[in-house]
């Protein structure tokens, strides 16, 4: 209902025109026809239904009807964004339980047009929901506050002079866990900022339906190719194979288990290694996040003289990338692969508690393959986790939050690339080490004397000999019974006493082992 209300708001300007062109070129094939009425909506879709949310309320008695004749009015884009949310169901429960009525009244009284809803506040508001209603959001989806995605942004296009003074330049950026397209919108408004000539074409991919559908129908209202946002999962369907791309922006699941797509992703793994995108090695199959950074890597522009500038990457992860995973593991060997790439360009430590869903740690890396001169063979980490402010209300989770102030000092600490409280610079060097296993001998030695007879007493096995869980006079005979066999234990060891110091268990057993035995016999 939100998405539909926004592009009501949308087209609601142009409307009655459209619906006149309409009328002249209703007999013309459907393409050709959205042609002619995009240019009237001015927007990438348009709609030829008589009715909208205002009119829909002057007839009460067939709002279901209705509504489903002003949906299937949408052009065939809008259309099939609106098919994913499955809405056709819904809206047949809300008519059998008289709600249609009153939840099409209720969205019909919020103005969500572009002036004075921006496409940042709406990117929140569909997030809000999908966090708060859906029941069925995957596990570790955690959608990136536009905070840190703007942190992201100052990050990846610090250093890149060339986006920011070059007058009409186009640069690509890709999202393969794209969600709502909070990552898209940011990182363009950046760009816009500094250089409002410049053009960042967005290309994204999402797995959730609904994520996907609310994804597409951002980009259609801001006017962009909706065809560059693709449906499916991006470790087993990669919908974008054959492309490579300047910037690479997102925030993979969290601890969420790839045993869905382990046949395509193993079978890839091995047929192709490191032609293929996970040629360095394969996670733990309970987190797939390392997948997601093997991808983006292959979806690097590679260095040449059309592309002397390489591709960027800023991607956020829990600690798990960091930590997981001994020497040779599939982690570790991924790690490996990246550091002796030199790849790694910096991991920046964001405060805890940052989003919506979870308050673990959290960190951003930045990678690249074309680092300064200055930067090569280096890997510096910055700790952002005191940068930030307490919300003055929660949203879930999410308490903290980054100010203008506090992205610029973690930028800035980035961009000094020097050592200080709280930046360190390491080379790639440090971070190697190899697992060494040491086998040693059991030493242990055997004799029986007075002292290692006393410490019998300190033993929980031979203390539980005079424990009961017998109540009564059965336990109290219990108790005496085990005082028997403690003494008994003691008087043979105290028979066998000696100065000789046995090597290995089975020597003292050739000579304790039978007195012993007549010992607690008797």
């Amino acid at each position: 209902m939100a998405v539909l209300r926004r592009f009501d708001c949308v087209l609601e300007e142009t409307k009655e025109d459209v619906l006149s062109q309409y009328d002249k070129y209703k007999n013309l094939p459907e393409e050709s026809r959205d042609e002619i009425l995009n240019r009237t909506s001015k927007q990438k879709f348009n709609n030829v239904s008589k009715y909208d949310f205002q009119k829909l309320l002057s007839d009460s008695d067939n709002i279901a009807d209705n509504l489903r004749d002003y949906i299937n009015g949408f052009s065939q884009t809008a259309r099939d964004i609106i098919d994913y949310f499955n809405f056709d169901t819904q809206i047949e429960k809300m008519d059998r339980n008289d709600l249609l009525y009153l939840v099409v009244k209720r969205f019909s009284e919020i103005d969500l047009h572009p002036e004075t809803v921006s496409n940042i506040e709406m990117g929140y508001i569909f997030e809000e929901l999908i966090r708060r209603f859906n029941e069925h959001a995957e596990a570790g989806d955690h959608y990136t506050p536009r905070e840190v995605i703007r942190l992201m942004c100052h990050l990846l296009f610090l250093n890149d002079d060339e986006v920011f003074t070059t007058e009409g330049i186009t640069k690509t950026l890709y999202d393969p866990c794209a969600g709502t397209g909070g990552m898209g919108s940011v990182a363009s408004e950046y760009i816009r900022e500094h250089n409002p000539s410049a053009s960042l074409k967005f290309f994204g991919q999402e797995f959730n339906e609904e994520s996907y559908a609310i994804c597409k129908a951002d980009v259609l209202i801001k006017g962009e190719e909706a065809k560059n946002l693709a449906f499916g999962n991006t470790l087993s369907q990669d919908q974008f194979s054959n492309q490579k791309f300047d910037y690479l922006l997102t925030n993979p699941p969290f601890g969420v288990e790839w045993k869905p797509v382990k046949k395509a992703v193993t079978e890839e793994h091995e047929n192709q290694g490191y032609n293929g995108r996970f040629g360095a090695g394969l996670p733990r199959i309970n987190d797939g996040q390392l997948l997601f950074l093997q991808h983006l890597v292959s979806k690097m522009k590679p260095l040449s003289e059309e592309n002397p500038n390489g591709s960027r990457i800023a991607i956020v992860f829990n600690g798990s990338p960091l930590f997981t995973g001994d020497a040779g593991s599939g982690e570790s060997n991924i790690r490996k692969y990246l550091i002796e790439h030199d790849l790694v360009e910096s991991i920046v430590a964001l405060p805890d508690q940052m989003f919506y869903n979870t308050g673990i740690s959290t960190y951003i890396w930045i990678l690249t393959n074309n680092k300064p001169a200055h930067r090569k063979g280096k890997i510096q980490l910055v700790d952002g986790t005191k940068f930030y402010k307490k919300m003055k209300k929660s949203l879930g989770q999410k308490r903290h939050e980054l100010d203008e102030a506090d992205i610029n000092n973690i930028t800035q600490l980035y961009g000094e690339f020097s050592e200080n409280e709280y930046s360190k610079v390491f080379d790639n060097e440090d971070f190697g080490y190899r697992k060494v296993t040491i086998e040693r001998p059991l030493r242990l030695n055997f004799k029986v004397d007075d002292g290692r007879i006393h410490r019998l007493n300190d033993e929980k096995a031979f203390q539980n000999l005079v424990k009961s869980k017998k109540k009564g006079e059965a336990g109290v005979k219990e108790v005496e019974e085990g005082e028997k066999l403690q003494q008994l234990i003691v008087t043979a060891l105290q028979e066998l006493e000696s100065d000789e110091l046995y090597k290995t268990e089975k020597n003292l057993k050739n000579y304790s082992l039978m007195p012993l035995r007549m010992q607690t016999l008797s």
